[in-house]
């Protein structure tokens, strides 16, 4: 069994994997503030971590937004609305030093990367040679996948493959796609974006066009990246996609604007992760199994870009067989 982290903006989830199939195990989820100080966020990262049966002199994967140094494992968040107290922070250094069942290593993966593979892999887009993941949660996190590789530039890829670092009428796309940037807008204290999205749905104009600005803003800033890339699919996660039936109208009004249009003439789709995702964009997004199997994809990916499963010797690694964008089958590790 491989422990993997996964830390987000609003929780943080740490889970075995067992790397025969990809299936977790085990896992524990708990809260996270990631505008809380250092030591409040790491806490409550080591406290989920310390959850897992966990022997001592594992190695570990650890799935985390940019920016940030994966290779050092030193966080360089600053100036995104998130994690501000961790900058320069070696969080490999506190993972090795403050799990209760010390580490061998400690090795990062970029969130969004694990999550387009593991939907490529054996998910909501695969079988299409080059796709596009974008995560809406705290921030927008995003991956440019070609044959089974991430990019970070080429045709339609922003610098570093960030779309967070794009920009909206001269303004940072997160200025108006995220969730500080939606609260913000809508300007109800109490309210957060699920209750945004309940009170859309309910009927509620001004929450309505909130988030409407919002998702159409993402999808004329992505579109035509989409177009230069040649994506013929988009991939939505995260915690807003659970919201689909009010992502996607908007965004897909965007990207037709932008100049991509799922369906067109060359075969295109815009899905939210999950099980059957295209086949309900009516309906709310990913929920209960269907999350499941989004994170247990996103983990399975995790572990195998990673290098997680060189954890020991000791540990027999069985690959795991899937088929490429041509048909043939792959081992996946």
């Amino acid at each position: 069994m491989i422990p993997v982290l996964e830390i987000g903006g609003t929780h943080v989830t740490a889970a075995l994997v067992d790397l025969r199939d990809g299936r977790v195990t085990s896992r524990t989820r708990r809260p996270l503030d990631a505008d809380g100080d250092a030591e409040d966020i790491l806490g409550m990262v080591r406290h989920c971590a310390d959850g897992l049966p966990v022997p001592p002199g594992a190695r570990w994967g650890v799935a985390v937004p940019g920016p940030f140094d994966y290779a050092r494992g030193v966080a360089l968040f600053k100036g995104v609305g998130k994690f501000e107290a961790l900058y320069g922070m070696d969080v490999r250094a506190a993972l090795l030093d403050g799990l209760l069942q010390r580490p061998s290593d400690v090795v990062f993966l970029n969130d969004a990367h694990a999550f387009l593979t593991g939907e490529w892999s054996a998910g909501t887009v695969r079988g299409h040679r080059r796709a596009v993941g974008i995560t809406l949660g705290t921030g927008v996190g995003s991956a440019f996948l070609a044959d089974g590789r991430i990019c970070d530039n080429g045709p339609g890829v922003p610098l570093e493959g960030r779309m967070d670092l794009t920009e909206i009428d001269g303004r940072p796309l997160e200025d108006t796609v995220s969730r500080r940037a939606i609260l913000a807008r809508y300007g109800d204290p109490a309210a957060d974006v699920h209750d945004i999205a309940g009170r859309a749905r309910a009927g509620e104009a001004r929450a309505q066009r909130v988030l409407d600005d919002a998702f159409t803003g993402l999808g004329i800033a992505l579109g035509p990246r989409l177009l230069d890339f040649g994506a013929t699919a988009l991939v939505v996660g995260g915690s807003m996609a659970r919201s689909w039936d009010i992502v996607a109208p908007a965004l897909s009004t965007g990207l037709v604007t932008g100049g991509w249009t799922a369906g067109g003439r060359r075969t295109r789709a815009m899905k939210p992760a999950g099980p059957g995702g295209g086949r309900r964009t009516g309906g709310r997004g990913p929920r209960g199994g269907a999350r499941r199997r989004q994170t247990q994809l996103t983990f399975s990916a995790l572990v195998r870009d990673a290098g997680v499963q060189r954890a020991s010797p000791k540990v027999s690694v069985t690959p795991l067989m899937c088929r490429s964008a041509e048909g043939r089958p792959v081992a996946l590790a």
